[in-house]
């Protein structure tokens, strides 16, 4: 079932939102980015990912103050930028959100006693589309697929999927993993859209079946599309979106993805640490908050200095070792000469420019 209405009055409805970051209020990574369409990736609002394969289609993806009143002030913008309208078989963008297996039991997929879901969401486009929005069962190759419209307003739909009973035997795993993909359909080709949409109940994947009949995103660069306010919850109900404290979604979403920043050319970046050889510093960092799994790390223009105020540029730098549950990290950050002294202490600071950065990517 879907129905669609403009903006409700909102009332708590605590916990019930498995969506981290609905409200597209946090994008620590940047507030927009362009030229997306060639490789996969977070790029803007955290949790929130564009897959995509083959396609010509370029686009930008923002986090703009454009969200539906009593909502969210934000959403994600998505503009098209280069056109792709001789779509090759294999062509698909999706935007995606992926649950840890540990984080849905509550849904009870593949047992007896399975649990309805209920996803809600605001959308607007430059114009009328017909879009999909799919769950992906990931651990059993299941999925099931629903249709849903666009115009230039703000829009509310509410799309109630069946439980998957399925023959009792294949539950979501109960860890750290992606169990469960929430995907919405924006373009693809015949591979995806040449078979019977799949709509009443979930069934072992067939690729043909996932986005038949679909429009296209990438049909023209006058193409827009907005998205904010996605619920999904356990039942058949879809309750007022949930209201969330800006802490408590960061705190989220830090599991997945943290960035340590500069504020100006001279902040310390991530403490001190000791040299362990002439081109390696061993720094522990205190990460914000418990992350998923072990992260990998990502730099620019942070360098390792002295007491006296002697730099060297860092050149790469990675986790070797974390300890309590990914509280804390030991970097071993690496220079590109032999410009450290063994066993001497050094600091990580910013590298004269004001954009310096660490980051620890655990996503999915």
């Amino acid at each position: 079932m879907t129905r669609a209405r403009q903006n409700a009055n909102v009332t708590a409805a605590v916990g019930r939102n498995m969506v981290i970051n609905g409200a597209m209020n946090v994008a620590q990574r940047s507030a927009s980015v362009t030229g997306i369409g060639a490789s996969s990736g977070y790029f803007t609002c955290d949790r929130w990912r564009i897959d995509t394969s083959a396609s010509a289609g370029r686009l930008t993806m923002s986090q703009t103050a454009d969200g539906p009143n009593g909502i969210s002030a934000n959403c994600i913008k998505l503009d098209c930028t280069t056109a792709d309208t001789s779509i090759a078989a294999g062509e698909n963008m999706t935007i995606q959100h992926r649950f840890e297996g540990q984080n849905i039991q509550r849904i009870g997929s593949g047992v007896a006693g399975a649990k309805q879901i209920t996803l809600s969401f605001y959308v607007k486009a430059s114009a009328a589309f017909t879009f999909g929005a799919e769950l992906f069962n990931g651990d059993n190759n299941r999925q099931i697929t629903k249709l849903f419209d666009t115009t230039t307003d703000w829009v509310r739909h509410e799309i109630t999927f069946p439980a998957d009973v399925d023959d009792g035997s294949s539950p979501f795993v109960d860890d750290n993993t992606v169990a469960l993909f929430l995907v919405f359909h924006l373009h693809a080709g015949s591979t995806f859209t040449s078979g019977t949409l799949n709509t009443a109940a979930f069934a072992d994947t067939t690729n043909a079946n996932r986005a038949a009949g679909i429009d296209s995103f990438y049909s023209s660069t006058d193409n827009n599309f907005f998205i904010t306010g996605v619920q999904m919850e356990v039942g058949p109900v879809a309750t007022e979106f949930e209201q969330e404290q800006i802490s408590v979604t960061q705190n989220k979403c830090q599991r997945y993805f943290q960035k340590f920043g500069s504020e100006n050319a001279f902040d310390f970046m991530n403490g001190f640490g000791i040299a362990s050889s002439s081109t390696v510093l061993q720094s522990p960092t205190y990460l914000k908050t418990n992350m998923r799994s072990t992260p990998a790390v990502s730099f620019s223009a942070i360098a390792v200095a002295d007491t006296v105020n002697s730099t060297t540029a860092i050149t790469a730098a990675a986790v070797s070792n974390t300890v309590n549950n990914s509280k804390i990290a030991l970097i071993e950050y690496t220079v590109g000469s032999t410009a450290l002294t063994q066993y001497r202490s050094y600091y990580v600071r910013a590298n004269n420019n004001a954009a310096a950065h660490v980051s620890f990517d655990a996503e999915l």
